[in-house]
């Protein structure tokens, strides 16, 4: 199946998820997990690698608190978007390095990741399923 090449997206809201990218970006870099968690929707889902899923925004900040990480550096960038209506998807790159727990070793890694986006009641978007892998040896 070939995959079209006409977005049925708007302009605006490619930009708007463009946005939303930039947000969750800086929000990592700073280590920012308030910041972050406010980019999901309530009842998000995570599907981290080699992990259970994790579920709701709330329990998703306080894992990634739990997890002692503090981001050193971070580049987010949606490579692909698209969608319909409300809903859209979003496939990115993203390369960080960070610290984990009382861990001095900085740790490298680079992601792919897949999300969906729906368009909320003041036409934000935000995250509402997110997975990634490894792309790192």
């Amino acid at each position: 199946m070939e995959k079209s090449t006409i977005s049925l997206l708007s302009t605006e809201d490619i930009a708007a998820i463009k946005s939303l990218g930039e947000a969750l970006d800086k929000a990592a870099k700073a280590s920012d997990w308030v910041a972050l968690a406010a980019l999901l929707t309530e009842d998000v889902v995570f599907y981290p690698p080699n992990a259970p899923a994790v579920k709701g925004r709330t329990t998703i900040q306080e894992w990634i608190e739990s997890l002692g990480l503090k981001m050193l550096e971070h580049s987010f960038v949606f490579t692909e978007i698209d969608g319909q209506g409300d809903i859209a998807y979003g496939i990115a790159t993203c390369k960080e390095t960070f610290i984990l727990g009382d861990v001095a070793t900085p740790l490298k890694d680079e992601e792919t990741v897949m999300g969906i986006l729906r368009r909320q009641p003041d036409n934000s978007w935000k995250i509402d399923r997110w997975c990634w892998n490894s792309d790192s040896e």
